[in-house]
């Protein structure tokens, strides 16, 4: 089965993350979709960080009606820091039948170069790229790499920080997040202080 990785803290998951893991699962030839839920990183604030498990019980009342998009923990269970070439070889140690690929964003895509073994990724991984609105300079070399697949997804500028800090100013923030994750966060009083 070829699977797309889609990492992120998911601090909370909003409808963003969810249209864009759904167009990948629908419109290219990934056949499923894993959200790799991020540990906390220790160097990084974690004052508006939710608890590991409480992030990954977000992304699975997002995610549970969607056949083709799964909730993953496997960042979880390795040491920390952690990098992306690590987690996919994990992943291949634990997982040989399946193919893994990474989708990320196109503004990522200008800082691939940075990645640990980013190398090795691109001659073991296809990317999947989906747009984003950015005034960085974009990486040519790179975008011409034939692993490399530009997706012609819908550009979501959502963000998580958006979120947090319009529930700790009281404004109502509920049609960007989906119905079972509002309900989650509001019941818990997530993000309001």
């Amino acid at each position: 089965m070829k699977i797309g990785l889609y990492f992120g803290t998911f601090n909370p998951i909003h409808i963003g993350h969810l249209i864009i893991a759904n167009h990948m699962a629908e419109h290219s030839d990934l056949e499923q979709i894993w959200m790799v839920v991020t540990p906390h990183n220790p160097l990084k604030q974690k004052n508006t960080l939710l608890d590991d498990f409480q992030r990954l019980h977000l992304v699975f009342l997002a995610t549970e009606e969607y056949s083709k998009i799964k909730p993953s923990d496997i960042e979880f269970k390795l040491s920390q820091p952690n990098y992306t070439v690590n987690t996919l070889a994990h992943l291949k140690d634990k997982f040989p039948q399946h193919e893994f690929s990474l989708i990320m964003g196109e503004d990522n895509l200008n800082s691939l170069h940075k990645w640990k073994n980013y190398e090795f990724i691109l001659d073991n991984h296809d990317i999947y790229i989906y747009p984003r609105i950015s005034e960085e300079a974009e990486n040519l070399d790179l975008k011409k790499h034939p692993r490399i697949h530009k997706i012609d997804a819908p550009i979501v500028e959502i963000s998580s920080t958006f979120i947090r800090e319009n529930i700790k100013n009281k404004k109502n923030i509920k049609p960007l997040l989906s119905e079972k994750v509002w309900e989650y966060v509001d019941h818990n009083n997530f993000y309001k202080k």
